[in-house]
């Protein structure tokens, strides 16, 4: 196998495993079994877990980038886009029931360990909050913009955690039908719940 692709698969088994297990309790050897090569072959593509996590934080930034871009070339307007965000909830509902928000998850971990690579982990959020509040903006919200993005994408992980204690699939279809109806009432927009 050629060493980017051996490489990009290291990063995709250790970022499944960061998100199902977590990476403190991902070893070496976890991702190397995953992946199908030695520890010394491994250890050619990356010296250090910490190096594997800088990747895994680098490849999920891409795909948020790619999403909200996507999002922002298919949605017809502001308010179907951010209904995008909020469906991924639904999309998601098995592996967030199962794990949680792989975003949230790892910025919790990270925070917990005081881990040097919080800060960075956390800038995907700040993906999330930016393009949501260009969102909100693009509806007028103004300078609510920001305030309505965080109390989105702070709902949105209040469900995702709920979701994992409680496996409740029900749960997670009210709370977006809820996200759903306040996103439909125009006045809601200057006052969040």
């Amino acid at each position: 196998m050629p060493i980017a692709s051996t490489r990009n698969l290291i990063i995709e088994k250790a970022d499944a495993l960061f998100y199902e297990g977590g990476f403190e309790a991902t070893s070496f050897a976890d991702i190397a079994t995953a992946v199908g090569i030695s520890r010394g072959n491994f250890y050619h593509h990356f010296k250090t877990k910490d190096d594997i996590l800088d990747a895994v934080i680098v490849l999920r930034m891409e795909r948020t980038r790619a999403m909200l871009d996507g999002w922002q070339a298919e949605g017809e307007g502001p308010r179907e886009r951010i209904l995008s965000f909020i469906h991924m909830l639904i999309a998601n509902r098995a592996k967030i029931m199962a794990f949680g928000c792989p975003v949230g998850t790892l910025c919790s971990e990270l925070a917990k360990l005081d881990h040097a690579a919080q800060k960075r982990a956390t800038e995907i959020l700040g993906l999330f909050r930016d393009w949501l509040a260009g969102q909100f903006h693009a509806l007028g919200a103004g300078d609510q913009a920001e305030a309505l993005a965080l109390h989105l994408l702070a709902w949105s992980q209040g469900v995702a955690v709920m979701a994992t204690a409680f496996r409740d699939e029900a749960f997670i279809c009210s709370e977006v039908a809820g996200i759903e109806r306040w996103m439909a009432n125009a006045t809601s927009l200057s006052h969040p719940v």
